[in-house]
């Protein structure tokens, strides 16, 4: 898919979702043929002509402004992050480039040292395809305690987050509200698509997920694009009971990540990740007991 008909698709998917009464437009009780705005009435509302837009949406037009962008963002009630991801498709539709293998995502030393002093912390690093690049034993346990905790330092076998959210049995019913967290999944997929159209790993993972899984094809086809900067969910973990935890990626949208869990001071939860902590702990070697000879 070009970027062309990727910027068509979002604006006709977001276009679709708005009502006339949500932008306080009357329709005197009129019979819609389809849902949400017609197309020129969304032009009116960003202030193009109705046949600039219909241009624009069919892919006929590359060459929209930043401010018609931002206008026909503010008519479509877009966030800070679905402005940024119109634009990405934007500069996508214009400059088409070669689809193309990215070089592999790896671990900086220092991003390693950083995860190993975070002992009392889960914590797992991903690349921007949610490739998980590493971990720390404790992030291990809670994420994903039923894989080989080996998995993510072997390049071919390391686990997907995407995958095991939407592939996965466990870690499906690791979150009690899972369509939250696979909405939150797809819409950070959206945005980085958006910022690296041509990267072929991206599109084949996307691709396959899409085949594999109907709830992943139908909140694909939504167009929705969210941030997973700062979430809470409640976790049901098989060996410490349910949990409330909030999980935070440190870094930039384009990988590696840090993604941290954590729980309030005091509360059951941070107990529960604090005898996850001890569950998961080698014991420590017996010390050899001192002989101590009568003189």
């Amino acid at each position: 898919m070009n970027g062309t008909v990727r910027l068509g698709d979002f604006l006709q998917a977001r276009r679709s979702q708005l009502r006339p009464e949500d932008v306080g437009m009357p329709t005197y009780g009129e019979a819609r043929r389809v849902p949400g705005l017609r197309r020129e009435e969304l032009a009116v509302l960003a202030g193009v002509s109705a046949s600039y837009y219909a241009r624009l949406e069919q892919g006929h037009s590359t060459n929209a402004s930043a401010e018609v962008l931002d206008a026909i963002a503010r008519a479509l009630r877009l966030d800070e992050f679905e402005r940024l991801h119109l634009h990405a498709l934007a500069r996508s539709a214009k400059h088409r480039g070669r689809r193309r293998r990215p070089t592999p995502e790896r671990v900086t030393a220092a991003t390693g040292q950083l995860l190993d002093s975070m002992t009392d912390i889960p914590a797992i690093v991903t690349g921007r395809r949610s490739d998980v690049l590493a971990w720390n034993r404790l992030g291990h346990a809670l994420f994903a305690g039923h894989l080989d905790p080996g998995a993510a330092d072997r390049p071919d076998e390391r686990p997907n987050m995407a995958r095991l959210v939407f592939l996965d049995a466990h870690t499906r019913d690791l979150y009690t509200d899972w369509p939250s967290k696979a909405r939150a999944v797809v819409g950070n997929l959206r945005l980085v698509a958006g910022q690296y159209p041509d990267d072929s790993a991206l599109h084949e993972l996307i691709g396959e997920l899409s085949a594999r899984n109907e709830d992943f094809a139908s909140m694909w086809a939504d167009h929705r694009v969210r941030s997973c900067d700062v979430a809470v969910y409640e976790m049901r973990h098989p060996l410490v009971g349910t949990l409330t935890v909030t999980q935070q990626t440190l870094g930039h949208g384009g990988g590696p990540n840090i993604v941290v869990a954590t729980a309030e001071a005091g509360s059951p939860s941070r107990a529960a990740l604090t005898l996850l902590a001890q569950a998961v702990t080698p014991a420590a070697p017996a010390r050899p007991r001192t002989r101590i000879d009568a003189g």
